[in-house]
């Protein structure tokens, strides 16, 4: 599994938790090297979760000024790998691979906003999340085997 695509797409229900924060992830690790986007299923609300913009910046990473967008807001359709996180997510890529060519791989990942508890509780859900997208990205992707620029 060492295949570099030059794009990643990485969709979830919403865009507004999962695959933002993968796209500020994988960025951060490769986005030189590689085009990242991220969309949802359907449209949210125009703003991020708090608790996945605390998640990530703690570890210096901003996505703030992300808004969303769904699968029908892809204006290039040049994607070499779509990642998803949800069945929904995983059936629309699978919908949209009738129209373009590209792979697709499914990473279950869980919802952090079904943890309940105070803010401290309910943050370390979503750091373990980007604790488990991180680790995805990073054995799917590894730095020694990326093209140079």
């Amino acid at each position: 599994m060492n295949d570099f695509p030059k794009s990643v797409l990485f969709a979830c229900n919403r865009n507004t938790i999962r695959s933002p924060m993968a796209e500020a992830l994988m960025k951060h690790l490769l986005g030189h090297r590689i085009y990242v986007d991220s969309v949802g299923v359907r449209l949210a609300a125009n703003e991020v979760d708090p608790f996945a913009i605390a998640a990530l910046a703690e570890i210096g990473l901003d996505i703030s000024r992300h808004r969303p967008k769904s699968f029908d807001d892809i204006a290039d359709q040049s994607i070499d790998l779509i990642v998803t996180f949800t069945p929904q997510a995983q059936h629309r890529a699978v919908e949209l691979t009738r129209t373009i060519a590209c792979d697709i791989e499914y990473w279950p990942m869980a919802d952090p906003t079904i943890v309940e508890g105070n803010r401290d509780t309910r943050l370390a859900a979503y750091r373990d999340l980007r604790e488990d997208i991180f680790e995805h990205i990073k054995r799917r992707f590894p730095l020694s085997d990326a093209p140079l620029d």
